[in-house]
């Protein structure tokens, strides 16, 4: 690589060594600031509206991993496309705090040392959590540029920074001084590790082989009689079926459907809980399946959520059983108290087997809520959290005033003031708003934003920017006694909510948040539209009276090749920084099995590496993983991640190198003095018109967030048409006795690869940077000594003047001609050093201006265009339109007519599966208008080639030497 862009005369390496150029690149784009906002645009551009777009922020919690590069990729070239377009691009950095997450893994670190966060006390604990992030937050950013990430760094943020903390108080403040904060006693998922409720994106449904108890409570009243199947049955008591015998502990009621005929009259009466010196009432609510099971459940409001409900609707007491850590407390009978919750189980299913109230288990096939983080079992628990009112009507003075936060945040994609791309997560987002329920944001941790609250000793509270704030509001309603601050802190998704607009200066009123608020669009997976995306709507609606963003990209999640999700737990993730800088196997191996709780998995995961590379991972480099990420960006779900696809994409690298190598050397101080340019041949017309439809496909994939068809266009047209047809027809044009054809050549050579290396720079931005530093020196779009950057260069628009539907249709006919020629000479198995003779019959204006390319291409010693084939020759016969080719050489006749007769059953396959196509309604009615065109064409084309390969065999049949 070249360390002085400004010297033309100096050849490009032979190979392309990607560590060097980014290495040289990236520092010199960040030090000229061709990253920061407003820095690139011109006066033609000064109108149009920013573009922007914030960072999810990547979790502080050690590195990046595959989705993130994919995230990048995608955020990256949106950015890098608009800021070449003139728009004024802000691209903000940030990181996450990730309250439980970082927790997680600084108390792990911890755990080795045999010390205990509570060892250390709350102070010290948060001490060493900013140490981690320091050095994890480092690596973050660090990974980010590695990724080419364009980012205005300047801007970066963390969402405990202190200017964000600010936005986050003042967000609390706010929202309890409107009353749409509140604290209360909720039944949340409690996580009896962590000690903490955790919300619902921590939350992994598990499928588990559990059983499902079915015990009996005896009515007080002794045995009665119900109605089942037509017959009058006595029974004891009532039967339910529960997964979870111990919470039994906590019933509050037996409850039936209301209209269920067997149970209506035993409605309001008793029966004793086994094990327990207590009696429950048989209540009725319509939530009650009468189908299922017996139709008859239990209510233990303080650890169902379900139940919970339930028992608010019928006013019964919430009784709970488990400590904060999931053992039976004093509430339960004192044979169990003090045990841990699946000992209390056991202990409760013998006594319930010894009393007789067990009539059976079945096996039972159950999903099973676990916490992400910790894995173990999680417990609905009652406790007292903060919670945000979903549905509750703002007050007067409020941006939204009678609104809830919902309604508007439903209303603004109703409108189309915020879009999803592709629009069917629209309904993903509308359904979870309409069943909201009450955000709960208080989680028991040391590591995250600390609750804005202090309680007196009297109980009251006082929510307040600071704590002198706090004890002057107290002294104002008549307290003057210590206040002491909610130990709790919010949960992590409540700063992050803030980011649209916390970032840009907010609860200030700056310049940055009235010019780039709302952001131009939102990149996130799919995952997290629920958790993040729609209460950053919320947020930003309700607080600046603005949506965060006008577009929603939601992509797919990035999985291994077998369409496993990637997890640590597993083995199976992949850091994009291995692939970039590549991997020895036995570094990779350790890297994949390290905190394995199953080391044997290490053993399987070395066998499916070695099986393709055996010395571990080669380095890929950086454009190679974005194209790959590009060129899977489908608006779908899944993806699923083959390393194959980074060595075929770090092979297009080379490939675009070795072109421009080629170009370079046939064009750098070639110019021949006082020559006029002519680029009039057929291979320029047609690279050029090619070249048009390509830019077109480019702009509209950039439109529709569609980089696997930017990516898939890019390749086709820079590997199958500039580099396999063009560079190589151009050996021709460069070696013509006509100067003007020479320097239109030389002029379609470097202008068409300079537009490439433009279109291609969004998403693999050093190769084109290194490439267009020295082709920008011989078109003349950079001086000698001129310091830019093709980051900041016009992106290509399609010149609509310059396409030519005759010159593609014309070269078409010429490919079809030069693969004709290249199928005879394999037919006839004539080595490529073998050069012979061609009669060609047809048109002779066209078949002139082919021959010398078909020489070139063909390996032909001549090109003899004639009015008719000889007869005499039973040479082979290549057909194409209304063109014969024919090679003078000595043949085998009868295998010539075999291959003549596999031919005219291939056209005739062809031409009857086109007919199927168009005999089909359904497809004739649906598919665009251009599509049936083409295969109506196809019918036409194939029939006309049929004919002349049929006049063809006749032809050969009646001069075969055996007639």
């Amino acid at each position: 690589m070249t360390n002085k862009p400004d010297t033309p005369d100096q050849d490009l390496p032979k190979s392309f060594e990607p560590a060097q150029i980014e290495s040289y690149w990236y520092p010199r784009w960040e030090q000229a600031g061709y990253f920061q906002a407003g820095r690139h645009v011109d006066s033609t551009h000064a109108g149009q509206a920013p573009y922007v777009i914030q960072f999810p922020p990547p979790n502080v919690t050690g590195t990046l991993h595959m989705g993130h590069a994919f995230n990048q990729t995608i955020m990256d070239g949106l950015i890098r496309y608009h800021r070449m377009r003139g728009h004024d691009t802000v691209f903000v950095p940030g990181t996450d705090h990730a309250g439980i997450a970082t927790q997680i893994v600084v108390e792990r670190q911890l755990d080795a040392q045999k010390v205990s966060r509570h060892d250390l006390g709350r102070e010290k604990f948060v001490e060493k959590v900013w140490q981690w992030k320091e050095q994890s937050g480092g690596t973050i950013t660090s990974q980010v540029r590695r990724l080419g990430a364009s980012a205005d760094w300047p801007r970066e943020y963390f969402t405990m920074d202190a200017r964000m903390s600010v936005g986050v108080v003042e967000t609390f403040v706010r929202l309890y001084e409107e009353e749409l904060i509140y604290r209360g006693k909720r039944l949340v998922n409690w996580d009896p590790v962590l000690l903490t409720a955790v919300s619902d994106l921590e939350v992994q449904m598990v499928e588990t082989q559990g059983s499902l108890w079915h015990v009996e409570y005896p009515f007080v009243e002794g045995p009665q009689t119900i109605h089942q199947d037509g017959e009058k049955v006595k029974l004891r008591g009532l039967t339910i079926a529960t997964t979870r015998p111990e919470t039994m502990l906590a019933d509050g009621a037996l409850c039936v459907h209301p209209l269920d005929d067997r149970y209506q009259h035993l409605i309001g009466r008793m029966v004793d809980l086994p094990l327990c010196d207590r009696q429950i009432p048989i209540i009725a609510d319509e939530f009650v399946d009468p189908e299922f099971g017996t139709g008859v459940v239990k209510i233990t409001g303080a650890h169902d959520f379900n139940d919970y409900q339930c028992a608010l609707r019928h006013g019964l007491a919430l009784i709970e059983i488990f400590t904060p850590d999931a053992h039976i407390n004093e509430n339960g009978p004192e044979a169990f108290r003090g045990m841990e919750r699946f000992e209390a189980r056991k202990a409760v299913v013998a006594a319930l087997k010894e009393q007789g109230y067990l009539i059976k288990v079945d096996p039972h096939t159950m999903m099973q809520p676990r916490g992400d983080r910790t894995g173990v079992v999680l417990e609905p628990m009652l406790t007292d959290q903060w919670f945000v009112a979903m549905s509750k009507p703002a007050p007067s003075g409020s941006m939204h005033p009678g609104r809830s936060i919902t309604e508007v945040a439903l209303d603004v994609v109703e409108n189309s003031q915020i879009q999803f791309y592709p629009s069917n997560w629209t309904s993903t987002y509308n359904q979870w708003l309409e069943n909201i329920q009450d955000w709960c944001i208080s989680r028991q941790l040391w590591w995250g934003h600390q609750i804005p609250a202090w309680y007196a000793d009297d109980g009251r509270v006082f929510v307040a920017r600071d704590e002198d704030q706090a004890y002057r509001k107290a002294r104002d309603g008549g307290y003057t006694g210590k206040l002491v601050r909610d130990p709790d802190v919010l949960d992590t998704w409540f700063s992050s909510a803030l980011v649209p607009f916390t970032t840009f200066g907010w609860p200030e009123s700056t310049p940055d948040l009235e010019k780039y608020l709302p952001s131009s669009v939102l990149v996130t997976g799919f995952d997290i539209i629920f958790f993040w995306v729609a209460r950053m709507v919320m947020m930003t609606t309700h607080l600046t009276g603005k949506v965060p963003f006008r577009h929603v990209y939601v992509h797919g999640l990035i999985r291994d090749a077998d369409g496993q999700k990637m997890s640590k737990s597993k083995g199976n993730t992949l850091d994009p920084v291995d692939l970039i800088d590549g991997i020895g196997l036995e570094d990779l191996v350790a890297k994949r099995t390290y905190g394995l709780m199953n080391p044997k998995q290490a053993s399987s995961i070395e066998e499916a590496t070695r099986k393709h590379y055996p010395d571990g991972i080669p380095s890929f480099g950086t454009d190679a993983l974005r194209f790959t990420m590009a060129a899977y960006a489908s608006l779908g779900r899944n993806i699923n991640f083959d390393l194959k696809r980074c060595e075929g994409y770090r092979n297009f690298c080379n490939k675009l190198w070795n072109a421009a190598r080629f170009v370079l050397m046939h064009t750098q101080d070639k110019h021949e003095s006082g020559t006029e340019v002519n680029i009039s041949g057929l291979p320029e017309q047609w690279i050029l018109s090619r070249l048009q439809q390509v830019k077109t496909q480019v702009e509209k994939g950039f439109a529709d967030y569609r980089f696997d068809n930017i990516a898939n266009a890019l390749y086709h047209f820079v590997w199958d048409e500039y580099c396999d047809w063009y560079l190589e027809l151009a050996k021709v044009q460069l070696q013509s006795d006509d100067p003007k054809v020479r320097a239109g050549c030389r002029q379609t050579l470097i202008e068409v690869l300079e537009e490439i290396l433009l279109l291609l720079h969004p998403i693999t931005p050093f190769i084109t940077e290194e490439l267009w530093q020295k082709i920008s020196l011989v078109t003349g779009t950079r001086n000698p000594g001129e310091q830019t950057s093709v980051s900041v260069q016009p992106f290509p628009v399609p010149q609509i003047d310059r396409i030519s539907e005759q010159a593609e249709k014309a070269f078409e006919s010429l490919k079809s001609e030069i693969e004709a020629i290249r199928a005879l000479r394999s037919e006839m198995q004539l080595s490529p050093a073998q050069r012979v003779p061609l009669y060609a019959e047809g048109s002779m204006e066209i078949l002139q201006t082919h021959a010398p390319y078909l020489a070139f291409m063909g390996k032909l010693s001549e090109v003899e265009v004639v009015d008719a084939l000889p007869q005499d020759q039973g040479a082979p016969v290549q057909v194409v339109g209304e063109t014969r080719l024919m090679l003078k050489v000595e043949i085998d006749v009868q295998a010539e007519l075999a291959r003549l007769d596999k031919e005219i059953a291939r056209l005739e396959n062809e031409i009857a599966k086109a007919n199927g196509k168009l005999g089909n309604p359904s497809f004739v009615q649906r598919a665009p208008t251009h599509v049936v065109e083409q295969e109506r064409q196809r019918v036409a084309n194939f029939t006309q080639t049929l004919e002349n390969v049929r006049q063809q065999r006749v032809r050969l049949a009646e001069n075969s030497p055996s007639n």
